[in-house]
C-alpha cells in the first residue's frame, strides 16, 4: 500500500469512529414516531397543532369580516404610509420652490447686469443715467 492510501484510510477510519462515538449523531437520524409527537426546543414555537391551524383558516376565510384589531392595524399602516408620502411630497415641493426661487434670482441678476451694460454702452451723455435702487 502506498503512503497516501494509508493516510486516507486512517483519516476515514478516524472519522467513522468519531461519528459513531459522538452523542450528536442521534439528532441527525430520523426521529421515531414517539419522539416526533413531542417537539423539542424551539420547534414547538414554530408549529401549531393541526386543530388550531384549521380553526385559524376557518375563522378567517376569504370573505369573512375582519376583526377590529386587524382593521385598526391596517389603518395604522395605511396612515403611516400616507404620512410618509405627505412628508416626502412636502420635502420635494420645498426643494423645488427653493430651486425656482434661486433660478428666478439668478435670472433677475443676469437681466439687471445685461441692462446695466447696455445702458453704459449706449449712454450718449444727453440724459441723466438711470440707476437701479
Amino acid at each position: 500500500m502506498s503512503w497516501t492510501l494509508r493516510v486516507s484510510f486512517l483519516s476515514l477510519l478516524a472519522t467513522v469512529l468519531i461519528l459513531a462515538l459522538c452523542s450528536e449523531t442521534d439528532s441527525a437520524a430520523v426521529p421515531d414516531d414517539a419522539e416526533a409527537a413531542e417537539p423539542k426546543g424551539s420547534v414547538r414555537h414554530v408549529f401549531v397543532p393541526e386543530s388550531d391551524a384549521s380553526n385559524f383558516f376557518k375563522q378567517r376565510g376569504r370573505r369573512s369580516a375582519k376583526r377590529q384589531a386587524e382593521v385598526q392595524a391596517e389603518q395604522r399602516v395605511w396612515l403611516a404610509a400616507r404620512e410618509r408620502r405627505r412628508e416626502h411630497n412636502e420635502e420635494q415641493r420645498d426643494e423645488f420652490e427653493n430651486y425656482a426661487e434661486e433660478e428666478h434670482d439668478e435670472q433677475d441678476e443676469r437681466t439687471r447686469e445685461r441692462s446695466e451694460q447696455y445702458r453704459e454702452y449706449h449712454y450718449d451723455g444727453l440724459y441723466p443715467r438711470y440707476h437701479w435702487h
